[in-house]
């Protein structure tokens, strides 16, 4: 290539990377063939429609770190240049055409696409999975970045024949090819590359309908069906409250739940197909103290707020994430009741009014600002608009909204003037105020909660009655719960003045209060009375693992003399998805002498410590470490464990991690240890600790 041919290219590269998007080019549709293997390696192919709108000379895709062995346009080899990131097709094109090109692809996916379980021995745990938001569905299949670039995409994805691929979309067909089964679907509206999804594993699913005939398909792993109706519970009444509340039908064919191991976030809600943490998979008891309502109508709400109609950019993010929280809000409210939902926003009101205190506080159109904002704040300020223009000009105006920009781009502009419309108002006050300020209005918050919530307008009078009146705060809580039953005030009351109640009334809870208050009274214990010894041995039988854990572990301290009886109580219990009950009593056992021999407690001990490796979820993991760090009892496996952890996908355990490597570091007899213990461990797993070990 001669330095002309360079220097044009340079330039060309130059003026394609100033804007994601492209406006000479209009990409249809896409087709895409994947066959992934477990070792993290996709072959592919694809073909794109494309539509020229004005003279051009060049076109592109992103599409990261790939292997091209095939570029045509128009079945004829395309001259092309490929410098890692983006793909740039040279082609004088003509206006009003209509194009068709078509790649021949590998690639080994460095995020985007994850490959879980399958180094680990177990088979029935294997997953491959996807994540586009934030991480770039170009890593796996060449496409626009750019949100405001929408296609119709078509995707079929060839896979071990044992195995269930779930993609957006329509299944169209299923066929075996060799020991393969090739999975079809297709779609027949645009959307943006990010929302494009699969996920691969051991599933069996149950469809059912809402209301207006959409078909709903909820997955769950093979032999885990007792999860199923705790973890789904409500799908078909969030489904349809959604449709009546947004006043419009759900804009894509079918809609699809699935859970994976170790997902980045809570949930994901890519067009038709929520991808969610297997964490809020649970049983009937679990169900009470995590569940998966809220989410589950968080990425429903999502499929009309950020797919159907999508942000122009981050400063727009409020239209996703806002309404997504509003409307889960809602939703979930008229299937717990609203008292609930006022509680919540309670809470997030709290949460933003702190960091607001602490010089935190942000504008809802910073494209920087935290979840915090974009969510909670983002709800709050959509609330807030509501009760200012009024109900119907709102529904009104957010119907006008979604109808004009269907499977389109947006921006606040373009909600704001819908609702300026539909209701003659200025809104230039709610702009300043919840936008655009920085600061959260906690003062209209709390007014607002005091005309709505009767619960909570009775725990602010009771809060003013405790800070202002000399009578003992357990006769206030008292006459203000005769007044206001709601249990959401027992257990903040409780939570709030626990010191200041006697053992007399806590005994009162616990023997006549509801699962939360119970739960409110063992979570704020820090030392068992003898007179409650009885009260606190029934919680071993609660129905709560939270509560059952705290129990134990409470009594285990205070009790010594009845150790082995609270164990063998509790002994084969579980608890929730992160195995909370079994690790503490796995730790409690192993420390308890009595009656047990030294070979038995050291199993436990071990079984304690096999619950580190990469084998069990993030979530499994973490707690795992937390309890052998505090009785310094990592062994060596667990240290390269550890190490491993460094440079998990999921963000959170990630940086726990780290953090718990970092303080280890710090003593020279571990850093010796570890520095020994990482020569034995893959390059892959090594990249934080060469770095730490390198910098020190």
């Amino acid at each position: 290539m001669n330095s002309n041919t360079v220097l044009l290219f340079l330039l060309l590269f130059a003026s394609l990377s100033l804007s994601g998007q492209q406006t000479k080019v209009d990409f249809l549709s896409a087709d895409i063939a994947i066959i992934p293997d477990s070792t993290g390696h996709i072959d592919a192919t694809a073909s794109y429609e494309l539509l020229v709108n004005e003279k051009a000379r060049s076109f592109f895709l992103d599409a990261q770190k790939m292997n091209f062995s095939s570029v045509r346009l128009n079945g004829k080899k395309a001259k092309y240049e490929y410098d890692g990131e983006r793909i740039v097709i040279q082609k004088k094109l003509k206006p009003g055409k209509t194009y068709r090109l078509s790649l021949k692809y590998n690639v080994q996916p460095q995020q985007a696409v994850y490959f879980i379980g399958w180094n680990d021995g177990i088979p029935d745990n294997n997953q491959i999975w996807t994540q586009g938001q934030g991480k770039y569905t170009s890593h796996w299949a060449p496409s626009l970045d750019d949100m405001n670039d929408k296609m119709v995409f078509d995707l079929s994805i060839s896979f071990d024949k044992g195995y269930q691929v779930i993609a957006n979309g329509e299944l169209e067909d299923v066929s075996l090819k060799g020991e393969l089964k090739e999975w079809k679907y297709s779609m027949d509206a645009a959307m943006s590359s990010y929302l494009l999804a699969f996920s691969i594993g051991d599933y069996d699913s149950k469809t059912i309908s809402s209301s207006s005939g959409i078909p709903i398909q909820n997955f769950y792993y093979r032999g885990d069906e007792d999860t199923y109706e705790p973890s789904y519970r409500y799908s078909m009444e969030l489904f349809d409250f959604l449709e009546k509340e947004i006043g419009m039908s759900y804009p894509w064919k079918n809609y699809k739940q699935v859970p994976v191991r170790d997902f980045l976030y809570a949930g994901m809600e890519n067009t038709g197909l929520t991808i969610f943490s297997d964490g809020f998979m649970v049983d009937s008891l679990a169900f009470a103290d995590k569940n998966y309502i809220e989410v589950n109508a968080h990425e429903m709400a999502h499929q009309w707020f950020g797919n159907l109609v999508t942000e122009v950019d981050g400063n727009h993010h409020w239209l996703h994430e806002g309404f997504a929280t509003y409307y889960a809000l809602l939703a979930e409210g008229s299937v717990v009741g609203e008292e609930m939902m006022y509680w919540k926003l309670y809470d997030k009101a709290k949460a933003l009014q702190k960091a607001s205190e602490a010089g935190q506080g942000q504008a809802l159109t910073d494209p920087k600002a935290s979840s915090l904002t974009f969510y909670d704040k983002g709800a709050w300020a959509l609330v807030m608009l509501r009760e200012l223009v009024g109900e119907e000009a709102f529904k009104t105006g957010t119907l006008n909204y979604l109808k004009t920009h269907q499977f389109g781009n947006v921006t606040i502009a373009d909600f704001l003037t819908a609702i300026r419309k539909a209701s003659g108002k200025d809104l230039s006050t709610f702009e300043s105020e919840w936008l655009v300020g920085t600061n959260f209005p906690m003062e209209q918050a709390r007014l607002y909660l005091s005309r709505h919530s009767k619960s909570i307008r009775d725990f602010f009078n009771m809060q003013h009655e405790i800070r202002t009146s000399n009578a003992p705060n357990e006769r206030i809580l008292k006459k203000h719960w005769a007044l206001n039953p709601f249990k959401q005030l027992r257990e903040r009351s409780i939570r709030l003045y626990f010191k200041s109640l006697s053992n007399e009334f806590r005994g009162e809870i616990l023997r006549t209060g509801d699962l939360k208050m119970r739960q409110a009274v063992v979570q704020s214990t820090s030392r068992i009375p003898e007179e409650l010894q009885d009260a606190y041995e029934n919680l071993l039988e609660d129905p709560s693992y939270l509560t059952m854990e705290q129990a134990l572990y409470l009594l285990w301290v205070h009790f010594p003399d009845k150790r082995s009886e609270y164990l063998r109580m509790t002994e084969g219990i579980v608890g929730m998805p992160d195995k909370n009950v079994r690790l503490i009593w796995l730790l409690l056992a192993s420390l308890t002498n009595d009656n047990t021999d030294k070979a038995l407690r050291q199993e436990y001990r071990n079984e304690l410590a096999s619950y580190t490796s990469p084998e069990y979820s993030f979530e499994v993991r973490q707690r795992a470490f937390i309890l052998l760090a505090e009785i310094q009892g990592m062994n060596d496996q667990n240290f390269k464990d550890l190490i491993n952890a460094t440079v998990h996908p999921q963000y959170a355990f990630r940086s726990f991690a780290r953090e718990l490597l970092d303080s280890y570091l710090k003593d020279p007899d571990k850093k010796r240890r570890l520095r020994r213990l990482a020569d034995g461990l893959k390059p892959s797993e090594l990249r934080y600790i060469t770095k730490k070990l390198t910098i020190e």
